[in-house]
């Protein structure tokens, strides 16, 4: 008889995050979480979900990946012709979810959303493997397409056209910078009774709560 998905529970117990341990800067903070989700070699630590929505409210989440990150902000790059890019056009906020379930933890990142400049974008590009770049000139991304071969022929055309490996960024892909303004650091905790540390920016600075579980 399989097991009622209500019935599916795991008690958190590993860590915690309390005030006292938690630092002055949320990005600092994530920054520490980060090495240590490096250092325990859990499976792509750099998936995130990106949740947008367009002008009239409709949502759209999906995975992506992570690509860089500092003081002004998370990194990611796509087809600015995507649906989530066109979702950012009419409504440039998005939130941002880290899930690293072997260590029991979730950051939630909400804040504006900006096109990173074409040196950042041109030099990621350029670092990407060969196959990736060309599928960039090939997928127009969420757009409907007949077929599975027409995909994989225009690979192939792009890449006979790109025979020398010399393959410029298209002026359609490029990266987008989200810039926080609340950042909710969540580690699992028995009894349902979570820790939840949240850093809201006002004025300049960093306003640090606890929130309930």
């Amino acid at each position: 008889m399989n097991k009622s998905i209500a019935d599916l529970r795991k008690e958190y117990s590993s860590q915690t995050l309390l005030e006292k341990d938690a630092d002055a800067s949320p990005i600092q903070q994530f920054r520490k979480w980060w090495d240590q989700a490096i250092a325990s070699e859990i499976l792509e630590p750099n998936a995130m979900t990106l949740a947008t929505a367009s002008s009239d409210g409709l949502p759209s989440a999906r995975i992506v990946l992570l690509k860089d990150f500092d003081e002004n902000g998370f990194v990611f790059f796509t087809n600015y012709k995507s649906f989530k890019a066109l979702q950012l056009e009419e409504n440039p906020k998005a939130c941002l979810v880290f899930h690293w379930k072997e260590l029991e933890r979730q950051v939630r990142i909400m804040g504006v959303v900006e096109k990173a400049g074409a040196e950042e974008s041109n030099a990621y590009f350029q670092s990407r493997p060969v196959g990736s770049r060309i599928g960039a000139w090939t997928s127009p991304q969420s757009s409907v397409i007949q077929n599975r071969e027409w995909i994989e022929e225009e690979f192939e055309k792009r890449k006979a056209e790109f025979g020398d490996g010399n393959i410029p960024r298209p002026s359609f892909w490029g990266g987008y910078r989200v810039r926080p303004v609340i950042v909710e650091f969540w580690q699992g905790r028995f009894s349902r009774l979570h820790d939840r540390i949240q850093y809201t920016l006002e004025d300049g600075s960093w306003k640090i709560e606890r929130l309930a579980p």
